[in-house]
């Protein structure tokens, strides 16, 4: 599409990368601890705070408050879509919601490891189910405007290919900030005399949340959304942008298969601390030695995913990519049971898992990107908020069906010597990324691109 805009200068694109750091933080913070903090492990050290009861043998207080966290995702992720495809600021469309949203997030973040009750006590539900519908509301004004600008700021394919390498960057590497929350809780502990393990977490998390805030301001900072963005806001109604939306077969395919992969996604991520600990007896802080390394590894793929996205198109790349990790999911039921070393196990599970991690971090952005750009050729409404919106409506309820299926799994066993559920969880995993893999192969990224060529 032609513009009389500038391109983004590399260091404002590291600018906008930056921003996705923080928030990257915050998400894996609650990935990786709530349901570890919230339903903890026979000598993990952290005493229960909400009652251990289950509904219909599976079902806990944890699935259910993430689920009531989703239907009111359901609300706001296309209000806030809305809201921001329309807005007719000084600053433009995106800016000022990224402006807003970086504080509260970071705020109730911290806040929904903070129980009112010391003990084991329903407030501390009622408190855990409110500041999770803040944090998410708060996420939702940072993070849908801040994808929306990613086809704004990339005028070609190659920009938007390469904007979304960087933000795969930054989001692992928020990954592997996220995952020192124990750590930094250690050395916490250490410099004050703190001994309580719940305490020096809450402190860690508290201060990894204030990093997380610098890091969201960057690019509010850093970046003239007008100088940069064919900012043009739309009058169309959000019932009608939101049926505009599904109505694009690239993006169905496209979400069907992304939605799959968040749900696995967030189970292994949500069960990591358990396949340490649980399955291979390894303490937890090993978690803090892992984590990094699979966020090396993954960077050492990340120039070949550029060069193979450009030459034999991102398509084949994203659903091998599924299948591959499919493949790993299926050997987390064995973990602990190999004729390996169990920290041998550890270390084969990371560094695989960093591989098709490197081309879903990178590929599945600059798709959408060529989506929603092609969907403004064609229609000559450009709705790119509506569409992240969208994608990460569906990317937050795989998450919160991930961590349903994980933590309802947890009823079946989780401790040492009882953990067939900690297992099962890889088979479910399996599943998921396979029907990802094989749906993503309708997505008809040929005749897209062709199509946009020859509208330029």
């Amino acid at each position: 599409m032609n513009t009389t805009k500038e391109s983004l200068p590399l260091g404002k694109q590291w600018g906008y990368a930056i921003g996705q750091l923080g928030w990257s933080t915050l998400i894996n913070i609650i990935g990786l601890q709530l349901v570890y903090f919230y339903i903890p492990p026979e000598g993990s050290g952290i005493e229960t705070f909400i009652p251990q009861v289950t509904f219909l043998m599976v079902i806990n207080i944890i699935t259910i408050i993430a689920a009531g966290g989703r239907l009111w995702d359901a609300i706001t992720d296309p209000l806030i879509a809305s809201l921001s495809d329309r807005w007719k600021g000084k600053r433009g469309r995106r800016i000022p919601f990224l402006a807003a949203g970086a504080v509260p997030a970071a705020l109730f973040c911290t806040l929904m490891f903070v129980p009112v009750v010391m003990g084991k006590s329903g407030w501390n539900v009622a408190w855990l189910f409110a500041m999770q519908t803040f944090f998410y509301l708060f996420l939702t004004v940072y993070v849908t405007p801040f994808f929306a600008l990613l086809p704004e700021l990339g005028h070609t394919a190659d920009e938007r290919l390469n904007l979304s390498t960087w933000i795969s960057i930054t989001y692992a590497l928020g990954i592997m900030v996220a995952a020192q929350a124990p750590l930094f809780g250690g050395i916490i502990g250490n410099l004050t005399g703190i001994t309580d393990t719940v305490t020096q977490l809450q402190l860690a998390i508290g201060f990894l949340s204030f990093v997380s805030i610098l890091f969201m301001m960057v690019p509010v900072l850093t970046i003239d959304e007008k100088r940069y963005c064919d900012a043009i806001p739309t009058d169309i109604p959000m019932s009608e942008a939101i049926k505009k939306t599904f109505r694009n077969k690239n993006f169905v395919y496209y979400v069907a298969a992304d939605f799959s992969y968040f749900t696995a996604l967030m189970i292994v991520m949500t069960g990591l601390m358990y396949y340490i600990t649980v399955l291979l007896g390894l303490g937890k802080g090993m978690v803090s030695q892992l984590m990094p390394v699979m966020v090396i590894v993954s960077f050492v793929f990340y120039p070949f995913v550029n060069i193979l996205a450009k030459k034999v198109g991102k398509k084949p790349l994203v659903s091998g990519s599924f299948l591959f990790m499919s493949i790993i999911f299926f050997f987390i039921y064995f973990l602990g049971r190999l004729p390996l070393d169990n920290t041998l196990q550890a270390w084969m599970v990371v560094v695989f898992y960093a591989i098709p991690i490197a081309f879903l971090g990178i590929l599945p952005n600059a798709v959408l990107a060529d989506i929603a750009e092609h969907d403004a050729m064609k229609t000559g409404i450009k709705q790119e908020g509506m569409f992240y919106a969208a994608r990460t409506l569906m990317q937050k309820f795989g998450q919160t069906f991930g961590v349903l299926i994980f933590a309802a799994l947890t009823s079946l066993g989780k401790d040492p010597g009882d953990d067939l559920g900690i297992r099962l969880s890889g088979f479910v995993g399996f599943g998921l990324c396979l029907f990802a893999g094989l749906f993503f192969m309708r997505y008809r990224e040929k005749q897209l691109l062709r199509e946009m060529n020859e509208d330029v």
